[in-house]
């Protein structure tokens, strides 16, 4: 495909080497990079907006750059569940599957009953995935009943004594987001926390004790009375 051609060229023209040696140090992993960064994909993206058929052929590359731009330019609305399966085996790295997961597979008509499928998914990033997209939906859907969110929230306990870095971190980062969407979801994110605090586990100490931190925090506290607020006025008009 031709604009596989000439964005594989924009890549290799704008990359920076000693990029990829910064990617290496925060362990992104990649069997091929040119060293571009976010911003300059992000503006290319814009020009190629849920545009299918190109973001499946950027894929197939294995290229990191041109990984990245078909999760920022594919339509949710034509992505499959066998395709969200075959890309999320290809993922080898934490920043590929957080943002595949929250530019695009939250967005799909699937996006909850395979948030609640990978949680149980041995493999690591399979697994992330399935606690990212749930941080996603907590933070980009505000349609989600908290019903939702509290049952994630069981998920969340079951799965917090995993030690793998990459999982405890989503599982925390899980927490945390539904934690901070509204106040009633917060009483049900703190108890939550202090019920996974006393499980005799070291990463459930740390999850929880990191999440406990967050909520009690001023500018947690700060953000909840805002969306108060702003419920009530809304209510109001």
């Amino acid at each position: 495909m031709k604009e596989v051609e000439e964005l594989i060229a924009v890549f290799k023209k704008n990359g920076k080497p000693e990029n990829l040696e910064g990617m290496q140090r925060y362990g992104i992993r990649f069997n091929k990079a040119y060293g571009c960064n976010i911003p300059l994909l992000r503006t290319l993206a814009k020009n190629y907006k849920k545009n299918h058929e190109l973001a499946l052929e950027l894929w197939k590359t294995g290229v990191h750059e041109a990984m990245i731009m078909a999760f920022l330019i594919d339509d949710p609305a034509k992505v499959t569940l066998s395709q969200a399966e075959r890309w999320l085996k290809d993922v080898k790295s934490w920043d590929i599957c957080d943002g595949l997961c929250s530019n695009l597979l939250d967005k799909t008509s699937f996006a909850y009953e395979k948030a609640l499928e990978w949680t149980d998914r041995k493999n690591e990033f399979e697994k992330r995935a399935g606690f990212v997209v749930m941080t996603a939906i907590a933070v980009h859907d505000k349609t989600v009943p908290d019903d939702v969110f509290i049952d994630f929230l069981k998920i969340i306990r079951k799965h917090s004594t995993d030690e793998r870095n990459f999982v405890r971190k989503a599982v925390n980062w899980s927490l945390r987001a539904i934690g901070k969407r509204n106040r009633n979801l917060h009483e049900h994110a703190v108890k939550a926390a202090e019920q996974i605090r006393g499980i005799d586990s070291k990463t459930s100490r740390w999850i929880a004790n990191d999440a406990l931190r967050e909520f009690k925090s001023e500018t947690t506290l700060r953000i909840l009375e805002l969306r108060d607020r702003k419920k009530l006025n809304s209510k109001r008009r």
